[in-house]
């Protein structure tokens, strides 16, 4: 994105990493519709809702597209393993660099609620029992995160620990997938 319009969202040679992991937009057979939005600027309205927290009805009119719109690509990129992709190729670029430090590695894990239940839900021990889900993150010694997971809330840390450090995510039976 360089010095573009949107450099103040994204960072400089972050759009340079990303764009060749994004997968093209399809163009409707029978036209028709809107111009199709440039990459770019969906992927910088992408970067101000997951930095900023916001919800996706709250983006601002100055990215010019629609709320439904930025979701929507959202929604494909993330299915289409865009963002994993996007994670590792920048832990192999600070990797290069000597950036990550693995002489440490922190993991930490939060509970979330998972009303609607789902395949990675248990009883939550810290919420009364009811169903939940729970996230771990593997840091480096510098807080970056290196890996993410999904368990059942009532899968202990010490569970997804072993499975995290050795570079994989835990999946709902209690096997390891590889991760990303």
């Amino acid at each position: 994105m360089g010095r573009g319009t949107w450099s103040w969202i994204v960072p400089d040679g972050l759009w340079e990493i990303a764009e060749p992991l994004i997968p093209p937009s399809k163009v409707r057979p029978q036209g028709g519709g809107t111009r199709d939005t440039p990459d770019e600027t969906l992927f910088a309205a992408i970067i101000y809702v997951l930095v900023s927290g916001c919800a996706w009805r709250s983006l601002p009119p100055c990215f010019g597209i629609s709320k439904s719109t930025a979701l929507r690509r959202f929604l494909i990129w993330s299915r289409a393993g865009a963002w994993g992709r996007l994670h590792e190729e920048i832990l192999h670029r600070l990797d290069d660099a000597g950036l990550l430090d693995l002489s440490r590695a922190v993991l930490d894990s939060a509970h979330v609620r998972a009303k609607r239940g789902g395949e990675l839900t248990g009883p939550s021990p810290v919420d009364r029992g009811k169903p939940g889900s729970k996230m771990h993150v593997l840091s480096d010694s510098n807080g970056l995160p290196l890996l993410v997971g999904l368990s059942a809330a009532n899968v202990h840390d010490s569970q997804a620990l072993k499975p995290m450090v050795l570079g994989h995510q835990t999946i709902p039976n209690g096997a390891v997938k590889p991760g990303w």
